[in-house]
């Protein structure tokens, strides 16, 4: 085996093979029917940082913690029992006291539709005073997690980052301890305007994500991310080109690694939606200089698309821990996306067997 690609902290020396920061919300999904007149709903937990973590945990094997907060609460503790159903370890959450009614703090709620044909997806939030939303510098002692604990990976990633000026703090916070212990650190852009409209709009946000690419190993986004987010001028940007034409970000990813020579790994996902139901799926990957694609996967058949972004940062993140390669980073990334993309919720419920299987070309047949 080659080099690796990032420097990772050997497992015999850290108590977690990945910690993730964010926040985990409850996904109220009516199924095949409508939010707008659904009478009754399932119940899933998620969120973009917390679907790494339970995708490395149940998919991958891999040892990890998240870092959110929660009220304490039936809600609160509903949350607390599906994380655990994850896999994923619990000791870095805050716990806050529950006033009874939720006016101090609460679970936020996700209530999402999944889409069919023609009807996208539709998520309709109600996340405003969330306990995560509410995390404040000094809350989490990350001393304790990445020094004294050891952590060889950590991810977080737009959205948290974006629900108030404290959490933003907070992602800084934990961006320097990491990096004073050696910690591969992951972003994941997932830029949202709507976050920021009251908070100084596309000026405040690309400041921040300037401050957070610069400590930064393994950036995930497309070009409109690193225009938009960084605010970025990149020089030979197509317009009109389709969304599975790798070739903008061919052009971003030198610019990019010009701009923030500590990036080590670029990826995104290239998706083209034929409809709610049919998408086309692949996605690319810059290491070291060099450039890596999966193979398109035409006419993907999709059943819950939301969360296979984290699927695919969950599987590159594996192949790099495991120093795979980054060729087999960017196959793991997008089989993995494309198999959680088959069931319903945000989280992944694959297996690595049928990774390994779907990268070697099996197709939809029976496993015994």
């Amino acid at each position: 085996m080659s080099d690796p690609i990032l420097k990772l902290r050997p497992a015999s020396e850290t108590r977690w093979d990945c910690a993730a920061l964010g926040e985990v919300m409850l996904r109220l999904d009516p199924g095949d029917g409508r939010v707008r007149n659904a009478r009754q709903f399932q119940v899933w937990e998620g969120g973009g940082e917390y679907n790494f973590a339970r995708g490395m945990s149940k998919c991958w094997g891999k040892r990890a913690t998240v870092a959110t907060a929660l009220p304490d609460s039936d809600l609160g503790w509903l949350v607390q029992d599906l994380i655990g159903q994850g896999g994923v370890d619990m000791s870095h959450v805050v716990w806050r006291e529950f006033d009874g009614l939720g006016r101090n703090t609460r679970v936020g709620l996700n209530f999402t539709e999944r889409g069919f044909g023609v009807r996208p997806a539709l998520g309709v939030s109600d996340r405003a005073n969330s306990a995560a939303s509410q995390l404040r510098p000094g809350e989490i002692d990350w001393e304790r997690l990445f020094g004294e604990e050891g952590v060889r990976w950590f991810h977080t990633g737009g959205v948290f980052t974006a629900l108030a000026s404290n959490t933003a703090e907070v992602v800084l916070e934990a961006l320097e301890v990491a990096r004073k212990h050696g910690v591969i650190v992951s972003f994941d852009q997932n830029y949202r305007a709507s976050l920021w409209k009251d908070r100084g709009g596309l000026d405040a946000a690309q400041a921040l994500n300037r401050k957070i690419a610069a400590m930064t190993d393994v950036m995930i986004g497309n070009d409109h991310d690193f225009v938009v987010c960084l605010g970025m001028e990149i020089d030979g940007l197509v317009k009109g080109l389709p969304p599975t034409d790798p070739a903008n970000f061919k052009t971003l990813a030198p610019q990019a690694v010009k701009a923030f020579p500590n990036l080590k790994v670029l990826a995104t996902t290239l998706r083209a939606v034929r409809s709610a139901s049919v998408n086309d799926f692949g996605a690319i990957l810059w290491a070291d200089g060099a450039f890596y694609e999966a193979p398109m996967r035409d006419g993907l058949a999709i059943y819950d698309r939301i969360g296979g972004g984290d699927g695919f940062a969950s599987g590159l993140a594996y192949a790099l821990m495991e120093n795979l390669g980054p060729q087999a980073a960017v196959d793991y990334g997008a089989a993995h996306a494309a198999l959680a993309m088959t069931t319903p919720g945000d989280t992944s419920m694959v297996r690595l067997k049928e990774v390994e299987a779907l990268v070697k070309g099996a197709g939809a047949r029976v496993i015994r």
